[in-house]
């Protein structure tokens, strides 16, 4: 049996309607160096969205590699329940020190679905534990925070998320942007709020919604003035994709809990954090008999091979002055989206540092315009991704300038020819 039928036979792809899979072409990843996957048939494809919006310095990356392969010489595995480990140590330390001021904890776990899901339990048992029943939680409309029933509990995608609501708790929820709204919400529920938690500036999997100036400040100051605990969920944004190493900097803000996993790794291995404050943190200490233990845990919490990948990643960080070479490239990438968003079958363009979404004009849904828009550039040498008909671009921030520029090229000529080959006149106002 060959590759693509043996995936066809067994494999279950994720946010995939197997159906169609199975009657288009399949592309096997075979191997991958920089910003370059190759498949089995030895096509080469620029990695428009770093492997789902995690790698950071490219595939194969020396220093990277080397770090994981000292790793296996030593342990590939220990469970932190009753032992640690230098790695985990070493990248607790690290991450304390580059996160915003006053998350001084790491709570490691292994997606940014758990990463959320810990945030959230904390957050409540932590008021439970100060003999406070805080058990809502305030959501953004279009928010995206994983796939555990406690993240998904917090998201607002319909597409996404409705199916489940039978299983789901209840939450509160406002508008994107809207200031007036959070401030509501919060004053007609006082004492109840647990936290307030948002993806900062950007809102992925919506289709990169953006935030106005000022509006995560704004929050930090109504979470402090109504005593409700901010998390910020940084699993998309954080380790550069904004420009700086994590989206709350733009801003000044610090945030009570801190929830990182995708780029952590530089897109290596599996590995999530939630970071959280002293205060957070000392209000689960107590005697074994008053069971304030945070029970909770995983089994590869802490991977030691992932954080020495995490460790290598933060050096490259230091050593390839990665943000500083990534300022001219987010300038180039504006300067060349702007044909792109000229076009008539584009609706808007939306972008912060590396996250862009480009909005197509309305078709009708059975067209799958951006599913088609990907096809076109995987055809032109490209991997992009769609969120219904916004195409994402979220590339490595290694990517070079002349990668970038032929990315988006053929994101252009997708776009042209997956709009031309709709049925004319079908364009919606």
């Amino acid at each position: 049996m060959d590759l693509v039928t043996a995936d066809r036979t067994h494999l279950w792809h994720p946010f995939t309607q197997q159906r169609g899979w199975t009657e288009e072409d399949t592309v096997v990843v075979e191997r991958a160096e920089g910003t370059t996957l190759v498949d089995a048939e030895g096509r080469s494809y620029i990695d428009g969205v770093s492997s789902l919006w995690c790698n950071v310095h490219g595939h194969a990356h020396p220093r990277i590699d080397a770090a994981v392969r000292a790793q296996l010489e030593k342990v590939a595995h220990s469970t932190m329940l009753g032992l640690t480990h230098r790695p985990a140590i070493e990248l607790s330390r690290r991450l304390a020190e580059l996160a915003p001021a006053g998350l001084t904890r790491v709570f490691y776990s292994d997606s940014g679905s758990t990463a959320t899901e810990i945030a959230l339990k904390m957050a409540y048992q932590y008021w439970r534990q100060r003999d406070e029943d805080r058990r809502r939680f305030v959501c953004l409309r279009m928010a995206y925070h994983g796939d555990t029933i406690g993240s998904v509990s917090v998201g607002g995608i319909e597409l996404f998320h409705s199916l489940y609501r039978p299983l789901l708790f209840e939450t509160l929820r406002a508008e994107p942007g809207d200031v007036a709204d959070m401030e509501r919400l919060l004053s007609e529920h006082p004492g109840e709020v647990a936290a307030v938690i948002l993806e900062p500036l950007v809102q992925g999997a919506a289709g990169m919604l953006m935030h106005p100036h000022g509006y995560l400040r704004a929050v930090r100051a109504l979470c402090d003035r109504h005593g409700v605990l901010l998390i910020a969920d940084e699993v998309a944004t954080g380790f550069g994709r904004t420009g700086r190493m994590f989206a709350c900097e733009h801003e000044g803000v610090a945030p009570d809990l801190m929830c990182l996993a995708k780029g952590i790794t530089g897109g290596y291995l599996p590995l999530a954090a939630t970071l959280t404050t002293e205060r957070i943190y000392e209000g689960f200490l107590g005697r074994f008999d008053e069971f304030r233990t945070f029970f909770h845990g995983h089994t590869y919490t802490g991977n030691p091979l992932a954080c020495a990948a995490a460790l290598a990643s933060l050096d490259v960080f230091r050593e390839e002055q990665t943000l500083e070479a990534l300022a001219p490239k987010i300038d180039l990438l504006g300067e060349l989206l702007e044909p792109v968003a000229a076009r008539a079958a584009v609706r808007e363009v939306r972008r912060r540092g590396f996250m862009v979404g480009i909005e197509l004009a309305k078709f009708p849904l059975e067209a799958r315009v951006g599913h088609r828009v990907t096809l076109e550039a995987r055809r032109r040498g490209a991997i992009i991704r769609p969120l219904g008909d916004v195409v994402v671009l979220m590339p490595p921030l290694a990517i070079t300038e002349a990668d970038l520029r032929r990315l988006v090229r053929i994101t252009g000529e997708a776009i042209d020819a997956a709009t031309a080959a709709a049925e004319p006149g079908r364009l919606a106002a």
